[in-house]
């Protein structure tokens, strides 16, 4: 890279111990040293970019202030979380972030003493750290202080909310960070209300305060109940000043701010001051996500993970992709609006991914047929129930990974009323170099008992076409389509719209040896294998697309169990309950007794990498699939 920066204090900083023995003049060279490695080390090495520039000046301040790692800090989303690994020991690795075998795409115990909890899905730091808490005050560890930092629009999700119940109910002296980059929370104005934030952090004003408590509840004046209507009391005052009511106050936790979270010096000094307050406390910061780089603060969507880029100019290396297969999320989208042209019944529902799943593509054309709920997969799954309850076709699409908080929703909210509601899980399977917070690789198994679920997954785009089609005609129930991220294999993608019956797989191959059956797009590399085996083996196999895990094709699987001694089955999900779980379990309740074995995501929890480089290591690719048939004639 031309114009290589220098860091004249970034060099001398491997653990924050180094940080923490610099003056406070220094922390805005820090910060603009800590954003510039940020933006050389990610035009080159993709990964979430606008994020974690926005939290560089928060990063600072509090391994500044706190002392990690035996003080907790408990992130929210890894995507702001790239400073804090580059000034926790991991600067030198930081250009294998997302390579196999390299550093995690987010924060993992298992990497760092200082990531202190998993965090890939949003919204569960506030309940992490309030328990880290409680743990701290159980073992008498007084002097240990733990900081939950939540933002990118974290507090939509309904857990920050359980969160905060708790923590207002519980003792406990837990600081909650709102890193509020103008994706949740309207922004605070006022010269009172700063008035009234400049007081309430001052360090004498507090330390007169937890002074005065302390002597009244000696003297019997106070006490616990009392001290809660005190501050009920203060924050009426407040809220009465500011003109504006505050729901962290009306919970008793005790709220400061909005300030500037780039201003690293006034946010050190204001942590300094509220470090040892007694009770829950709520920061309120207000951040610009892509600080620092012009063309991810005015586009901070697309710069969200933008790709290579130049880190001069800002022009993103994007790939030329005419000839090629579309996103199997873009086929999902435009067909959906196809189908929302011709039923009016449809609407598209979307869990803060509207662009990610290309609901977006609705959402343009027709503004007030699709909804964007937040990050919050419970209630798209029972507020699309709801809709579908009262006539309407909500088509709601959710990552596979994210689908598991919304387990209980889809069983006692859509599939126990036999709701039409169809569930699109975008990312299902192996999804690359996100790791195992965000791989797909559970839904069939944990979908496949609950009643009333039809559960398809489509080969190709043709597929994924027709059975959106069949999902929104009368009498399906709920329906669950999943697919992968990324290219499917038809440049010519468009079909008609034709209906597939409902647990119909079909027979793309004859064979007389072996029987494999395959689910979804991995039997496209199912099918280069099976041409490769014939020919190095002499064999002659037979495939079967199985399309619906539920109901299962009976038909098919007599004719499988009849004919065959050999049977493969292949599928991208995890190998334990999946498909061909549901094979076994049809052979040996029909006593049938054929050889199976089955390739799938094995029982752990696949580490990230390209999806290639998994598959491969998980035995998925084609080299896996002909090891796996050659085991059939040893």
């Amino acid at each position: 890279m031309k114009n290589e920066p220098i860091y004249n204090l970034l060099n001398t900083i491997n653990y924050p111990e180094d940080l923490r023995k610099l003056d406070v003049e220094q922390l805005p060279e820090v910060c603009s040293e800590l954003r510039q490695d940020i933006i050389k080390e990610l035009c080159c090495n993709p990964g979430h970019f606008a994020a974690s520039l926005g939290t560089v000046e928060l990063t600072v301040a509090l391994h500044y202030v706190y002392n990690t790692p035996y003080d907790r800090i408990v992130w929210d989303v890894g995507h702001q979380a790239y400073g804090h690994k580059i000034l926790t020991g991991r600067r030198e690795a930081f250009s294998t972030n997302r390579k196999l075998g390299g550093i995690r795409p987010f924060p993992s115990p298992e990497e760092s003493e200082y990531d202190t909890f998993t965090c890939g899905h949003a919204s569960n730091s506030i309940s992490a750290a309030l328990g880290m808490a409680v743990a701290a005050a159980r073992k008498g560890d007084a002097k240990r202080h733990v900081v939950a930092i939540i933002g990118d629009g974290s507090m939509s999700g309904g857990l920050a909310f359980e969160g905060l119940n708790n923590a207002s109910a519980t003792s406990n002296n837990l600081l909650i960070i709102l890193n509020d980059n103008d994706m949740a929370i309207d922004r605070s104005v006022g010269g009172m209300k700063q008035y009234l934030f400049n007081l309430t952090t001052s360090n004498r004003y507090n330390q007169l305060r937890f002074k005065l408590s302390r002597m009244l509840f000696k003297l019997g004046i106070l006490n616990e109940e009392r001290r809660k209507a005190l501050i009920r009391f203060g924050n009426s005052l407040k809220s009465m000043a500011a003109q504006q009511q505050n729901i962290f106050e009306g919970m008793n936790i005790r709220y400061f701010g909005p300030i500037d979270g780039h201003d690293v010096k006034n946010l050190a000094r204001v942590l300094r001051d509220i470090k040892d307050m007694q009770g829950p406390k709520i920061l309120h910061l207000h951040t610009i996500k892509g600080k620092g780089f012009g063309p991810a603060e005015k586009h901070a969507t697309e710069w969200h993970a933008p790709g290579k880029f130049d880190p001069v100019t800002g022009e993103r290396f994007i790939a030329n992709t005419e000839g090629m297969p579309p996103l199997f999320q873009d086929v999902f989208g435009n067909t959906l609006v196809e189908l929302a042209e011709a039923n009016p019944k449809i609407v598209g529902v979307t869990p803060a991914m509207p662009s990610g799943c290309s609901m977006n593509i609705l959402m343009e054309k027709m503004p007030k047929r699709a909804f964007d709920v937040g990050i919050a997969e419970g209630h798209a799954v029972t507020f699309s129930g709801g809709m579908a309850k009262d006539g309407l076709q909500p088509f709601c699409n959710i990552y596979s990974s994210f689908m598991q908080r919304a387990h209980d929703n889809i069983i006692h909210d859509v599939a126990i009323q036999n709701l039409p509601v169809v569930l699109c899980l975008d990312r299902a399977g192996l999804v690359g170099e996100d790791g195992p917070t965000h791989h797909g690789a559970f839904d069939m198994a944990c979908l496949r008992p609950i009643p009333n679920l039809t559960i398809s997954s489509p080969m190709d785009e043709h597929e994924l076409r027709r059975l959106m089609y069949t999902a929104q005609l009368p009498d399906k129930g709920p329906f669950v389509i999943r697919y992968p991220r990324g290219r499917g294999v038809l440049v010519d993608w468009k079909c008609p719209l034709e209906e597939i019956p409902v647990g119909k797989g079909r027979k793309l191959k004859e064979g007389n040896d072996l029987a494999v059956i395959t689910i979804g797009p991995i039997g496209n590399i199912a099918t280069r294998a099976i041409t490769r085996a014939e020919a190095d083996f002499g064999l002659s196999i037979a495939h079967y697309d199985l399309r619906f895990l539920k109901p299962l094709d009976e038909e098919l699987l007599h004719e499988v169990g009849r004919k065959f001694q050999s049977v493969l089955t292949i599928e991208d999900g995890i190998i334990k309950g999946g498909m061909g779980s549901a094979i076994l379990e049809f052979m040996a309740d029909n006593e049938y007794k054929p050889t199976v074995k089955r390739i799938g995501i094995p029982n752990i929890f696949v580490e990230h990498g390209s999806v290639a480089e998994l598959y491969q290591l998980c035995g998925m690719d084609e080299e896996g699939i002909l090891t796996k048939i050659k085991e059939f004639i040893n």
